[in-house]
């Protein structure tokens, strides 16, 4: 692993109105690791991702990329600096094959301005095959008759192919099978070993330990704690996720000054 993160959040805020969702929180993930972010309902979560996203901008706070500060105001910004999200319901479209999905919106075109569709399945097997997904008969396979497990290979494949360097999912394991969950957390482990860092949110915190080198918890918008998951237990991340302490609780000691 490198010792300068790909990513660096420092002191990011964001809130919504008078809800407070992120109180300056700070994380980071490193090339060839799995970075495991957890936390219960309401903790944050998702408002760390979009913010690096450029979905929420962060209201405060900086963000590095190799150490360097950038800005990002919106999802191109982020897809500009290498960064990938795989969200929970995939984005994928049932009615499109697997070639389709994973050039939709950046269709490979030719000087007769028609789409170039050999150069584009060539790429498409040449993703999957690179991440070892076995299991597709066919790229041009609608993903409308794909397994849950497959659907995710095809969402992870897609997000890797642009030059990503930061690929994010998003309960990547929600609602698959046992071997469905198994051929899923291969995959995110391959990610890593390419050398891209890789950050996995999920709840289920068997997959967490099997597949992450470390583990962010936040809790009531805190970054709370950090742990590296072979020096850890499953008991002491539920005990951060359900108590750990909070830096500064909005509202609390205003009053006094």
């Amino acid at each position: 692993m490198a010792d300068t993160p790909i990513l660096s959040l420092q002191g990011v805020s964001k809130n919504f109105g008078a809800v407070q969702a992120l109180t300056k929180a700070n994380f980071e993930t490193k090339a060839g690791e799995v970075m495991a972010l957890v936390g219960d309902n309401g903790a944050g979560k998702s408002t760390l991702i979009k913010g690096i996203a450029g979905i929420y901008p962060f209201d405060e706070g900086e963000i590095y990329i190799d150490g360097e500060r950038v800005d990002i105001r919106g999802p191109r910004d982020a897809a500009a600096l290498g960064i990938e999200i795989v969200y929970q319901d995939l984005a994928l479209a049932d009615n499109l094959d697997v070639v389709a999905n994973m050039f939709l919106g950046r269709e490979n075109v030719s000087n007769l301005r028609v789409l170039d569709e050999i150069s584009m399945e060539r790429a498409s097997a040449k993703t999957l095959d690179s991440l070892s997904v076995t299991t597709i008969r066919s790229v041009r396979q609608a993903v409308a008759s794909l397994s849950g497990g497959q659907r995710q290979a095809i969402a992870v494949a897609k997000a890797v192919m642009w030059n990503s360097r930061l690929v994010i999912l998003d309960e990547p394991t929600a609602a698959l099978g046992v071997a469905q969950t198994h051929q899923v957390l291969a995959l995110v482990r391959r990610l890593a070993d390419r050398g891209l860092g890789v950050v996995i949110i999920s709840h289920n915190l068997h997959d967490i330990f099997e597949v992450s080198d470390r583990i962010s918890v936040l809790r009531l918008g805190h970054m709370v704690a950090e742990f590296k998951a072979a020096e850890t237990t499953q008991q002491e991340v539920v005990h951060a996720i359900t108590a750990g302490t909070l830096s500064h609780v909005p509202g609390m000691g205003e009053a006094q000054a």
